[in-house]
């Protein structure tokens, strides 16, 4: 039997006004920030509101045969894990299964949100669904499950799927291993992985990821001094820690261009990665980098394709955090004790974590300038994930379903974000197939204040997502 696309679309579309939207809204007013930054998360509550939230609208779905279950560990965030059965006229008789992925946990709220917006209260303006969390990620888990649906209702087929949605992705996924290791004769064999946590360069196509960065953060910090001292004092017989902390962080990143140092965080960029980029860079034209820039403000490479490899190939490191500082209303005239940085180093695919995570201890603690106390903390380390080569039918099934939902073929790009479960899943599945993807496009800025989700970019990828299930079935 052949799929109804026009069926299908009706499907998804009106899943998306009467049901998702109602449920991302709810979803967004639910302060579920992720463990990395509420140590108290499970005394709160937040997190099982929005995990109780995504299980009840799961399990109201009409999809035959569905399991809805939340798994839970001690001392970890839950997991909901959706099994349905295999469907349809065509469905395989191999035992494939479809692995789809998303998760509930949040970013902060973070500052400087535009008035009229924030981070816990929804706000639909036009296409745009403002609020933390319904693009990171939210809407993955309804998306997931409307797909599959939508397959079912247009007559077509797919293959067994388990929706899985977990709950400290944006710390790293530390939770993920131990859930993986439990659930593993449930979950299966996967051949094909889908994942909506990812980003696109435009939203009028499916973009495809290639690959991702892998992520370590540390604590590097710098003391002098037991307890504050008057600056009139101590200023020019004290070293200031804001100084040393400066010049160490020096020895790994060149000032002038933020090129890291360390031959331990690089990677050899394959020839086709670079190529692949290189016409995407042509294609997207001055619609590459729609960053907030102030004033003259630009990046330190020049050229489209050279920006476009720095933020996916290239190490990176951001200084997303800083103690010891007070603000500026309330600086007395105190030489401070110490200052520590929150650093955020994104690693390329290739680049073992732990090894690059080593030599940053090696080379910011090794002869402190003044003799003043240096210590790098690594608080945690992923890796980095390089898409496997794609096979035609995935190839021709993702032009077909982006040509049918968006009117244009399928693209490719690299993100620099993470994404923890994927090189997780590569490294468990080696010869699945590998969909990533996502609603994170221009201006969405996921993490950031003002954080939407494109509504209409959400309803077509879900529609081509059911199409691709649908193709997967029929291989």
């Amino acid at each position: 039997m052949t799929l109804d696309v026009e069926l299908l679309g009706d499907h998804v579309d009106a899943t998306w006004e009467q049901s998702i939207l109602p449920a991302l809204v709810e979803y967004i007013r639910i302060p579920n920030v992720s463990v990395a930054y509420d140590a108290g998360w499970a005394e709160a509550g937040h997190m099982d509101r929005a995990v109780e939230l995504a299980r009840a609208w799961c399990a109201a779905r009409s999809i035959p045969g569905m399991t809805v279950a939340v798994e839970e560990l001690p001392g970890r965030t839950p997991v909901l894990l959706c099994d349905v059965p295999a469907f349809g006229p065509d469905q395989p008789t191999d035992g494939r299964t479809v692995l789809l992925y998303g998760h509930l946990d949040k970013q902060p709220p973070m500052h400087g949100w535009r008035d009229g917006l924030g981070p816990w209260e929804p706000v639909v303006d036009g296409d745009r669904l403002y609020g933390r969390g319904g693009a990171d990620d939210g809407y993955a888990v309804f998306a997931s499950l409307t797909a599959i649906e939508a397959v079912e209702a247009a007559g077509g087929s797919h293959a067994r799927c388990v929706v899985i949605a977990e709950c400290s992705e944006e710390s790293g996924s530390p939770d993920l291993p131990a859930h993986l290791a439990a659930l593993g004769d449930r979950i299966g064999n996967p051949s094909l992985v889908v994942c909506l946590d990812s980003g696109c360069a435009t939203y009028d196509r499916v973009w495809a990821t290639t690959s991702l960065r892998g992520n370590l953060i540390g604590e590097l910090r710098v003391d002098v001094l037991t307890e504050g001292v008057h600056s009139g004092n101590a200023g020019g017989v004290v070293p200031s820690s804001f100084r040393i902390l400066r010049r160490v962080l020096d020895r790994i990143e060149d000032p002038d261009t933020g090129e890291l140092l360390l031959p331990e965080l690089q990677t050899t960029i394959p020839e086709e990665r670079r190529s692949a980029l290189a016409a995407t860079a042509t294609e997207l034209g001055a619609d590459l980098a729609p960053f907030p820039f102030v004033g003259a403000t630009r990046s330190p490479h020049e050229g489209h394709a050279e920006q476009l490899l720095a933020k996916t190939w290239h190490a990176s490191m951001s200084v997303t955090g800083m103690d010891g500082v007070p603000p500026g209303d309330q600086a007395g005239n105190v030489l401070r004790p110490f200052t520590a940085a929150t650093l955020s180093f994104r690693l390329p695919p290739g680049v073992d974590p732990d090894a690059a995570g080593d030599a940053l201890v090696v080379a910011l603690e090794a002869d402190p300038p003044h003799g003043a106390q240096v210590r790098f903390t690594v608080r945690s380390a992923e890796a980095g994930w390089d898409a496997p080569p794609t096979e035609p039918w995935l190839a021709a099934a993702l032009d077909e379903a982006s040509e049918e939902a968006f009117g244009r073929p399928s693209s490719t790009i690299g993100e620099g974000g993470t994404i923890p479960f994927m090189a997780m899943l590569g490294a468990r599945f080696p010869d699945a197939q590998f969909l990533i993807t996502g609603v994170l496009g221009p201006g969405s800025n996921a993490h950031g204040p003002n954080e939407f989700l494109h509504l209409d970019m959400g309803r077509r990828l879900t529609a081509a997502v059911a199409q691709i299930v649908d193709a997967h079935a029929r291989r």
